[in-house]
């Protein structure tokens, strides 16, 4: 499949082919310099500094390469993090004090895809009107370059993984004493990218000195489907049990993404990933909680438990963190296993969520599985049906609206419908040409029941 994706998260798509059809250099170039010209409209008096980071893929030197080639043709200071993480390069705009950032991730996706994900001088993701700007000075190549006595320049960085882990270590609701008092071993599966270098890093700081990775090369060969979804982890969940681990750990190649395995070689469930640390945030501070509206529903009885109201919003980060923002929420994120934490920095981090995951399970001196069974036990079936190009999605949702108008329905992202105490969404994803389809039940059999009902209605409508 070949593929260019533009999105709230970012320029995605694959390596090599045509341009105008795919992620090619000449692409990658156009979309950099956009970007770099609309920091250049909204610098405000600021410095022109961009960091920029990458995870483990083949192409991401390559994409490196050229993305800074363009920032520097174009006058900027570029902070260079080299293999790093995405929410280490949202720390590091911040803490650079820099007008924006760029992280060269294409995520989950499989190997020949990249990414370019632009951040704003928060280290947030640009908003839906930036994004629409940056498409037009694309598509049109409203853009300069300087001169060459006003080139900008490139500065190597490889500090950031310390000092993220640092402001991690210093946050207040980290219990780095009750991690290291557990004595746990735990097993990670780095799928051949840069959580090898940073989540045994944070787990040593974190008093952990037991720790086996697995896909420890970063070699952008992912050894398995690099989405940390349950089929994808069997090998993780083997070697838990084979080494008779506490827990093992699963991130995705640029770890914003986060799920765990219990004891006994069973998922926790990345959905609970969520649950779990917002359950430990809410029993220390009352506040409200936000995820979108296709995370489980066990989010809003744990923050209905403690005191506060939750939030649903649309999917994709920059909504989930717009929705956290109008709500004051304490915690959110999204129920594949990203954790946002707003008085830490309004992006997913799996490093964060690490380490306040542990406190907890430190905490209550229970096994990780004592730990998931406290906890709603609700099933989300999770699919997708590949696009057929022309595909006309308005029309199709239109005809299921009209099938299923006795039941409430959602429109805000996609299609939502409930029934009773079950829910099914129907929406297009943001990074790949697919509709997802996600369904919650109390069983399985019931969820999967669901999203196979809508699947066909949806290949009907098709």
């Amino acid at each position: 499949m070949v593929a260019l994706i533009k999105s709230i998260s970012g320029i995605r798509g694959t390596i090599g082919g045509i341009p105008g059809d795919t992620l090619s250099p000449l692409d990658i170039v156009r979309f950099t310099a956009a970007y770099g010209s609309i920091l250049q409209d909204n610098q405000k008096g600021r410095t022109l500094k961009v960091v920029i980071g990458r995870d483990g893929r083949i192409s991401g030197a390559m994409v490196r390469d050229l993305v800074a080639a363009t920032l520097v043709g174009m006058g900027f200071r570029v902070i260079d993090l080299g293999l790093s993480t995405t929410p280490t390069v949202e720390v590091a705009v911040r803490m650079e004090d820099a007008i924006g950032g760029i992280i060269i991730t294409a995520s989950h996706n499989p190997k020949d895809w990249n990414a370019l994900k632009l951040l704003n001088h928060d280290g947030e993701f640009i908003s839906g009107e930036l994004g629409k700007k940056l498409l037009e000075k694309a598509a049109s190549e409203d853009f300069t370059f300087s001169s060459v006595d006003k080139l900008g320049s490139i500065l190597q960085d490889d500090s950031y993984l310390q000092k993220h882990i640092d402001a991690i270590l210093a946050y207040p609701l980290v219990d780095r004493n009750a991690i290291g008092g557990r004595q746990f071993r735990v097993v990670v599966d780095a799928i051949n990218s840069t959580g090898a270098l940073f989540v045994p890093a944070l787990l040593e700081a974190l008093g952990i000195k037991d720790i086996i990775v697995l896909n420890e090369d970063i070699n952008g060969q992912f050894a398995h489907n690099p989405e940390p979804l349950p089929e994808h982890l069997s090998g993780l969940s083997n070697a838990v049990v084979k080494h008779k681990a506490d827990l093992g750990i699963a991130v995705d190649p640029d770890v914003d993404r986060l799920c765990f395995v219990c004891e006994d070689g069973t998922m926790f469930g990345e959905e609970y990933t969520l649950v779990a640390v917002a359950d430990y945030i809410l029993g220390r501070k009352v506040g409200n909680t936000v995820s979108n509206m296709s995370s489980t529903k066990s989010l809003k009885e744990i923050t209905l438990k403690h005191g506060g109201q939750y939030f649903p919003s649309a999917v994709g980060e920059v909504n989930v963190v717009n929705k956290m923002k109008e709500t004051e929420a304490v915690i959110g994120g999204e129920g594949n296993g990203g954790i946002i934490v707003p008085d830490f920095h309004y992006g997913r981090d799996a490093l964060i969520g690490i380490a306040l995951f542990l406190s907890q399970l430190a905490r209550t001196k229970s096994s990780i599985k004592e730990l998931r069974k406290s906890y709603p036990d609700y099933f989300i079936s999770k699919n997708k049906i590949e696009l057929d190009k022309g595909t006309d999605l308005e029309q199709v949702f239109a005809r299921i609206r009209e099938r299923y108008k006795a039941q409430p329905l959602n429109t805000e992202d996609g299609l939502k419908i409930e029934f009773d105490n079950d829910w099914v969404h129907l929406r297009s994803s943001n990074t790949e040409p697919i509709i997802r389809i996600y369904a919650e039940s109390d069983y399985e059999s019931k969820a999967n029941a669901i999203a196979k009902r809508l699947i066909s209605d949806i290949r009907e409508f098709m």
